[in-house]
């Protein structure tokens, strides 16, 4: 019998799906990858889930597609949709996540808000 150097994936087997997953700090217990349901990880779902507040010290997101081959951090990216929805619906960002999107705005990106009174 041949032998294999292959050994199997535990990356769900779907075609075609990009994973979007967020690193959370949780202070001195340390920072980890928050566990996700499996179709709770598609990129509008994980923007809802932080302008929600399910996450309360976000440090990152990673995206991924096992069948295109490629991963990124989209931490930029977030930060900026983050930020553009919580302007148009005039509102401040939430406590939880304003860290993270202060962190990854780029700074040539950003765009002051004026509100009219």
């Amino acid at each position: 019998m041949r032998k294999s150097h292959w050994t199997p994936s535990i990356v769900p087997g779907d075609s075609d799906q990009t994973v979007y997953l967020v690193a959370e700090d949780f202070g001195k217990i340390g920072r980890a990858w928050r566990e996700a349901d499996y179709e709770a990880t598609d990129l509008e779902t994980v923007i809802q889930d932080l302008l929600t507040g399910q996450y309360s010290h976000p440090i990152r997101v990673v995206a991924f597609n096992t069948a295109e081959r490629w991963s990124e951090d989209v931490s930029e990216d977030v930060a900026y949709e983050l930020r553009r929805r919580c302007d148009l619906q005039m509102r401040e960002l939430p406590s939880t996540i304003s860290d993270f999107v202060e962190s990854h705005e780029n700074n040539d990106r950003r765009q002051l808000t004026l509100r009219l009174v």
